[in-house]
């Protein structure tokens, strides 16, 4: 059996390169405090400086091995999807930035799967891009901030993205990346605690209840995080949906507990009770393995949480696992 992680992120090196040699003509400097390396978007968005073991090859396969991940599907650093670049330099940067995650998995080929990244900001081109980091770079799909430089997904004018990717049935990792701006989660690390499940909720219900998973039922959607708090409030998106239809139920006429378990989950809840509720609520077939590495509130042990949840067979442990994963990718038409 081989077992898949889902929700890991890395930083190529090479990527550092594109900074400092067409970073400024893009939209993206680099810049140093004394205190580490970060870049600024734009002049506008500023990122937390960067942890170099996203950048340290050897580590990642080292720690794949201590933690018994066979492959593990590979994103960039989700700060680093830069939608607030304009349509022209978004294109450009997510086309060098798919080259390079390509070329890094490429290292392992055995070992690594790359997940792209596409402009958002301009659909019609993210649409293209897609086509492109599927069909000519091998990518199993991509990974995609919650929000749009602020926009909800819902309200970013992507059919031409979600009608791409639903044609190619290439998975799309939905993760959080700005938690709640305007809500002050500073103190006691409740922006990541807190303020990054909250915000895939939120992402995902406008996903539902917009129509864009009854418009493509096709979609391959991963929610990292367990799906936020999501599955734990489907009873009351569904009720919403039942008792005040001219309110919830104005996009949709399937039902949202329905809707919910068309979506992927990642095991990334550090407890195998929750992780057996979701199970039972959507399915063992759409609960995938994920380690969030290399950040301390990733899972250190991740085939060991999968076998402590209570309640499954052997069968359904190899599901979640890896089994889930390599049905999809079989699936990906690239």
């Amino acid at each position: 059996m081989t077992t898949y992680d889902v929700h890991a992120h890395c930083i190529p090196a090479e990527l550092f390169d594109l900074f400092r040699s067409d970073g400024p003509r893009l939209g993206i400097e680099l810049r140093n405090d004394g205190k580490g390396e970060y870049a600024v978007i734009r002049d506008r968005v500023r990122l937390q400086p960067f942890n170099p073991v996203l950048s340290d090859l050897e580590a990642r396969i080292q720690a794949m091995d201590a933690t018994g991940v066979d492959v593990q599907l590979l994103s960039g650093w989700i700060d680093l999807t830069a939608y607030a670049l304009d349509a022209d330099a978004g294109a450009e940067y997510s086309r060098r930035f798919n080259e390079i995650i390509a070329a890094e998995a490429g290292r392992f080929p055995d070992r690594l799967i790359p997940l792209g990244t596409i402009p958002l900001q301009d659909p019609r081109r993210a649409a293209q891009e897609l086509d492109y980091a599927v069909g000519d770079l091998g990518m199993a799909g991509v990974q995609i901030a919650t929000t749009v430089d602020g926009t909800d997904l819902d309200q970013a004018g992507l059919d031409p993205f979600w009608e791409a990717a639903a044609g190619l049935r290439c998975l799309i990792v939905l993760h959080p990346c700005d938690p709640l701006p305007g809500v002050d989660l500073s103190r006691n690390f409740l922006d990541n605690m807190v303020g990054r499940p909250a915000e895939s909720t939120i992402a995902v219900a406008h996903l539902l209840f917009s129509g864009v998973l009854e418009r493509y039922p096709e979609l391959v959607i991963c929610v990292v995080h367990g799906g936020g708090f999501l599955p734990y409030q489907l009873g009351r998106m569904q009720r919403g949906f039942d008792a005040v239809p001219r309110l919830a139920a104005q996009n949709i006429s399937t039902p949202p507990s329905e809707l919910a378990r068309r979506l992927y989950y990642d095991t990334v809840l550090h407890d195998p009770s929750p992780l057996a509720f979701l199970v039972g609520h959507v399915g063992v077939d759409h609960v995938v393995m994920g380690t969030d590495y290399p950040f301390p509130m990733g899972d250190p042990k991740p085939v060991n949480m999968v076998n402590a949840i209570p309640g499954l067979s052997d069968e359904q442990r190899q599901l979640i696992l890896g089994d889930n994963v390599s049905r999809l990718l079989q699936g990906v038409d690239r």
